[in-house]
């Protein structure tokens, strides 16, 4: 198992990391504010089992063999791309009623949950922690790597549950005069939307860079 050094480092890195906002904070922050605190930890909690899915790969060296094939990496990329263009598109679609128009029906629970396994699956962000940044904390001097994978793959969820949590609480309590105006959600709808498209972009064209 990593030294307390090598963990306390880690988890020094991964604060760093998370507090950055990512498509996953973006996803959790709109909902917050649209829907109210429990969507926030709802969509967290999605979130989150999609970080499982990511420490289970890294710990059965899928991880790897992504890492070593620029297609499958490619792949991957461009998938999370499309994913968050859809997403902004789908909210700059919002925009179509009137400015006396009412607010979109609430997600239900189920595809909140959903929706952020999604995001957090396909987020690059994630992926390249992953595949890039988290076996630089291992040492296979001092055991199997997987379960040190494993440790450090937990130690990520715990800091992001609650990372995430921070920031679905503190939009849910900024979020009560932007749920009440209709042109405040408007405006919500279409920062996010840019913001999403952006990240989408950025996603497709840095998937261009790693396969260059």
């Amino acid at each position: 198992m990593p030294d307390l050094t090598t963990l306390a480092l880690f988890v020094a890195a991964t604060l760093a990391l998370l507090l950055v906002p990512g498509p996953a904070v973006l996803y959790i922050v709109t909902r917050s504010v649209a829907q109210g605190r429990s969507a926030g930890m709802v969509s967290m909690l999605g979130v989150h089992l999609g970080s499982v899915v990511h420490v289970a790969a890294a710990a059965l060296g899928i991880s790897a063999l992504l890492a070593a094939s620029a297609t499958a990496f490619a792949v991957v990329r461009y998938l999370g791309a499309a994913y968050l263009i859809w997403l902004g598109v789908r909210k700059l679609m919002t925009r179509s009623g009137g400015l006396d128009a009412a607010a979109p029906p609430a997600a239900s629970r189920s595809r909140l949950f959903w929706e952020g396994f999604v995001v957090n699956v396909l987020n690059p962000k994630t992926a390249i922690f992953f595949l890039a940044f988290l076996p630089q904390f291992t040492d296979p001097a001092r055991g199997a790597v997987a379960p040190q994978i494993m440790l450090l793959g937990v130690i990520w969820i715990l800091l992001g549950v609650a990372s995430d949590g921070a920031y679905a609480l503190l939009a849910s309590a900024m979020a009560g005069r932007l749920r009440g105006s209709a042109r405040a959600r408007r405006r919500l709808d279409t920062g996010s939307g840019v913001v999403y498209l952006g990240l989408g972009a950025t996603a497709a064209l840095t998937g261009q860079a790693h396969a260059a």
